[in-house]
């Protein structure tokens, strides 16, 4: 083990990425305290010897520990792992206020902005604790295939290289690869927006469109999402790697993801409401829909299907004119 990896780590989040990486955390050596909001989902852990809730079947390690307080979880961690829904991002931000010691960096595998600012996560982290070093993990992976040990590569972004190798490196394991990137910004904006672009193709796939409508709904979302990540300055490379390219293709393409369900849902005559709780978890793309149209409308990019989606969930469009509003725009060169 090296020397420079923590032994004993703290996750923040007991959903089923949450629990996921856990359980790959302890499989690379380390002993994890995994904490969340709710102490009935932390009691559940304990009793049932897994999260039978959100990720069933994948037995709980020794060295895996559920505890019902924060302060507990924090007590003697070398390195923290945050792994809420967005939306619950700057509580519990709030919640470690004053607590860190200085030199432990923040890291999270929380893909989305903030609901009610837009802001990137980062920008919040940094809002409410001040200067820290800060990284986010993200990259296609589903939690599931994680658990089961199946091979993944994903990235750790962060502006301090030794942050990113240091928490790259105690995710780093036989079937796990993990990489590092200095884009923080292009990294989190590929991890967020791919949700969007996946309920739409959701819809597509739903509406029986096919592969060629599918192919092309992934190659335009990568436009769209390229345009959007460099403007907030993010790297055009960044687009092309594991945060960018790769998320997009697994999320729009594989039933695991809860956004392409939430467009297959709609497809299929379901409400918003209906589709959530058929899902039963977070459907992070409803919650960035909203603030990726409005980031785009500020800086001036076209996100047509992006645009689209959220007629869909906010404006009483139907999956069928959303598709015909597509269609009928007008030809153009496909590259600027």
């Amino acid at each position: 083990m090296s020397q420079s990896v923590p032994a004993q780590l703290a996750v923040l989040g007991a959903g089923s990425w949450g629990t996921a990486l856990s359980l790959l955390l302890c499989r690379n050596g380390y002993s994890v305290r995994i904490w969340d909001f709710f102490s009935e989902q932390v009691r559940a852990l304990r009793r049932d010897g897994e999260n039978r809730r959100f990720l069933p079947g994948f037995a709980l390690p020794p060295t895996l520990r559920p505890v019902e307080g924060l302060g507990e979880a924090l007590e003697g961690a070398d390195e923290l792992l945050i792994v809420v829904p967005s939306h619950a991002f700057a509580d519990i931000l709030r919640s470690l206020s004053g607590q860190l010691p200085d030199e432990i960096g923040i890291a999270w595998a929380t893909k989305g902005f903030a609901p009610d600012t837009g802001r990137l996560l980062h920008q919040v982290a940094e809002g409410i604790l001040g200067p820290r070093d800060l990284a986010v993990v993200s990259g296609p992976s589903f939690a599931r295939e994680v658990a089961q040990g199946l091979p993944t590569a994903v990235t750790v972004a962060s502006r301090s290289p030794e942050l990113a190798r240091r928490v790259a490196g105690y995710l780093h394991g036989d079937r796990f690869r993990a990489y590092t990137s200095e884009d923080l910004i292009g990294v989190q904006v590929g991890g967020a927006a791919k949700n969007v672009l996946a309920i739409a193709t959701g819809i597509a796939d739903g509406l029986g469109f096919g592969a060629n409508t599918r192919a092309a709904l992934i190659t335009r979302g990568l436009a769209e999402l390229i345009r959007l990540g460099t403007a907030m300055g993010g790297r055009q490379e960044t687009f092309m790697g594991l945060a960018g390219l790769g998320d997009l293709v697994l999320t729009c393409t594989d039933d695991q993801s809860r956004n392409r369900r939430m467009g297959l849902a709609l497809a299929r005559g379901s409400s918003v409401a209906e589709a959530k709780r058929e899902i039963g978890q977070e459907v992070e793309g409803l919650i960035t829909t909203p603030s990726v149209n409005a980031i785009a409308q500020r800086l001036g990019v076209e996100m047509p299907i992006c645009e689209q989606v959220l007629g869909v969930l906010h404006d009483g469009v139907t999956p069928t004119q959303a598709t015909q509003n597509l269609l009928m725009r007008s030809s153009k060169a496909e590259l600027p």
